[in-house]
This record gives C-alpha cells, sequence and structure tokens, in this order.
C-alpha cells in the first residue's frame, strides 16, 4: 500500500449516487409527452443528476464558478507562448469582469470567485482569495514543482474553496483556471499517470508553434525520466514532482464537492487532468464528474478516454477558465427544465404508446 501523503480527507469515500432517485426519474422521462429517447443525452443527463442529487427533480439554478490561478517555474524552459506576468494580469482581468469567463458568469448568472492558489503575486489582489503555499511552483525540469506540505496546502485550498461555495447551496460547481504554463504541467501529469510520451500529451497551449511543442514535449519527457516517473504512477509523488498549485487545488476541489454530493461540470484539458488525478486518488468522485467538452489540445482526447468520459460539446475551445464548462451550462439547465416542466401523457391527456 502506498503512502497517503494528502489529507486524510481527501481520501475519505464520496456518497453514492441514489439508485432509488434514478430509477424515478427514469420512469418519469418515460411518461413524459415524447417518445421515448427523443430528448437523447439530455434525458440521460437529467437522471444522472437526478440521482446525484438524491432527488426527482434534478436542478441546475446555482451554479458557482471557481477560477484558480496559480504560476509555474517550468516557464523558464521556454514552453509558453506568453510571459509568465500574464497570470497576474489575466486575474485581475477577472475580478474587473474584462474576461471570457467573467462574461460567461454574469451571463449565466453565476457567482464568480477567484482564488490565487499559486501566482507569483507578492502581495493580496483586490477581489482575489489568497489562499497559497508559495508563490508560484518550481522549476520541474530541474527540481520537484511541489513538496509533500505544499501540495497538501494545496488540497485543503481546494476544500476551501468549496466550503465557501457550499454556503449558496449550489446545485453544481464550476470550476477553471488560470496559470501561464499550466498546459505543460497539465500534460506532464497526464503523460505519467497514463504512462504515454507527452508526445501524444502536450499540446500548442497559449499558441506555441510547431517546433515549440516539440521543444515542450521534450522537456516533459526529460522531466519525468529525471523524476523516475517513466514507470511510476502515483498521484502523489506525480502530482509534486510536475504539478501546479492551481490544479492540485482543483483536484482538492472535485473531490470535497463530490464528498458534499455536489456533481461539477469538468472544463477542458487542465480541469480534466485535475480531475483525472482525483480519481486516481479516490475513484469514488468519478461519478458526479460531468465532461463540459472536447478541447482543441490534441492531449485531452486521451485524457478523456482514460475517464471514460463523453463530453456534451466539441467546439474548439483551447482558452480555459471555465469557459466551455460554463457554455455547456445552458445544456445541462435545459435538461433538467425538460425533465421537470414537461407534461406527462396522463396530465396533457395524449395517447401514450399502445393506447
Amino acid at each position: 500500500m502506498r503512502e497517503k501523503s494528502l489529507p486524510g480527507w481527501a481520501y475519505d469515500k464520496c456518497p453514492e449516487s441514489s439508485a432509488l432517485h434514478r430509477e424515478a426519474a427514469r420512469a418519469r422521462q418515460d411518461r413524459l409527452t415524447k417518445p421515448a429517447g427523443a430528448l437523447g443525452r439530455l434525458e440521460s443527463l437529467a437522471i444522472e443528476l437526478a440521482g446525484l442529487q438524491h432527488s426527482e427533480r434534478p436542478r441546475a439554478a446555482s451554479v458557482p464558478i471557481t477560477v484558480f490561478a496559480g504560476d509555474h517555474g517550468i516557464v523558464a524552459q521556454g514552453v509558453s507562448a506568453y510571459p509568465q506576468a500574464v497570470t497576474i494580469a489575466m486575474v485581475a482581468n477577472f475580478c474587473a469582469g474584462g474576461a471570457a469567463i467573467s462574461v460567461l458568469a454574469r451571463e449565466l448568472g453565476s457567482r464568480l470567485e477567484v482564488v490565487d492558489a499559486g501566482t507569483l503575486a507578492e502581495q493580496p489582489m483586490r477581489g482575489v482569495v489568497a489562499d497559497k503555499p508559495r508563490r508560484g511552483t518550481r522549476d520541474f525540469s530541474l527540481e520537484a514543482a511541489l513538496a509533500p506540505t505544499e501540495l497538501a496546502f494545496a488540497f485543503d485550498c481546494g476544500k476551501r474553496a468549496v466550503a465557501r461555495a457550499a454556503e449558496g447551496k449550489p446545485d453544481l460547481l464550476i470550476p477553471g483556471e488560470m496559470g501561464i504554463g499550466n498546459t505543460t504541467s497539465a500534460a506532464a501529469i497526464a503523460a505519467a499517470l497514463l504512462q504515454v510520451k507527452a508526445e501524444a500529451i502536450a499540446g500548442h497551449g497559449t499558441g506555441i508553434d510547431a517546433a515549440g511543442r516539440v521543444h515542450k514535449a521534450r522537456v516533459i519527457d526529460a522531466a519525468l525520466a529525471r523524476h523516475g516517473l517513466a514507470a511510476e504512477i502515483i498521484p502523489e509523488r506525480v502530482l509534486c514532482a510536475v504539478g501546479g498549485l492551481e490544479i492540485a487545488a482543483i483536484s482538492g476541489a472535485i473531490i470535497a464537492a463530490a464528498q458534499q454530493r455536489t456533481p461539477l461540470l469538468i472544463d477542458g484539458f487542465i480541469v480534466s487532468v485535475a480531475a483525472l488525478a482525483a480519481t486516481r486518488l479516490n475513484p469514488s468522485c468519478r461519478p458526479y464528474l460531468i465532461f463540459s467538452h472536447r478541447s482543441a489540445e490534441q492531449g485531452h482526447r486521451i485524457v478523456l478516454d482514460a475517464l471514460e468520459a463523453r463530453p456534451l460539446l466539441d467546439l474548439d475551445l483551447r482558452l480555459g477558465e471555465g469557459s466551455g464548462a460554463a457554455l455547456a451550462l445552458p445544456l445541462v439547465r435545459a435538461a433538467c427544465a425538460l425533465h421537470n416542466g414537461m407534461a406527462t401523457f396522463a396530465e396533457a391527456a395524449v395517447p401514450d404508446r399502445g393506447s
């Protein structure tokens, strides 16, 4: 048995989905005024939510968004098209309302919280929750990105964010991320956990060219070999060696939310990698994950396949921030509205099949 170095709560089992409420929701779907299965995946989505929420009438009205931000020492190796200063600038943009996720949160009526889980900011930023053990990770091409105590802190950061969101009694949660260099960290985590070469996982991130992507993959492969991760898939060790503080915080938030029986809309490549790590650490959180979209990052498909995930959308997005999950939320709300608001054959006096 491997040493469990994270906070004890991270390994606690999440509640199971309610078979009773799933079957009640499925029976209601069969009585609604439509051919059986005519609403396709919207039907199964409503049934899945009903079981997770322990309710015959699933809900997606209250859905806060939490964006976790962090900086990455690996940027020193030239793996990003943007300078590291962009992380802090974009965090300020989130709070000022000018970022894509800020616009989407307003459109959706969702509360947006921004958490500095590990940026290079020296002072607290206005409107931002500062909750970090250090300013940025170490350069994982040279040394471990995080110490075990720093990783544990990041998981607790995610749990604290979920506790704050829980005060508003959310129906679902959307975790997002921001951090120059975090596609490199995410690709390294995925390559280690899935035991694949970085060439298959590493994408163009913020817009590096073909030569930049090849360099990025080589940096990752060399780092995995340096840390002895080419044949070892202990999640805690992988996250310490090549992880990011915002990625780890999202993994912690995923587990903490599932333990509170709150489903999550999972965003693109980076959040999906955080979800992969979370499920490897605590498999019981997997049913609570609803995958919003398949991103344009080439490694996302591999991660989704490993999670046996079927995302709702495929729009060639690669922005991050939780934007893909936010765009999928209206579909989830529509699934709930149809399930709850449509009349049954009996209520509408419409002859049922075989009547």
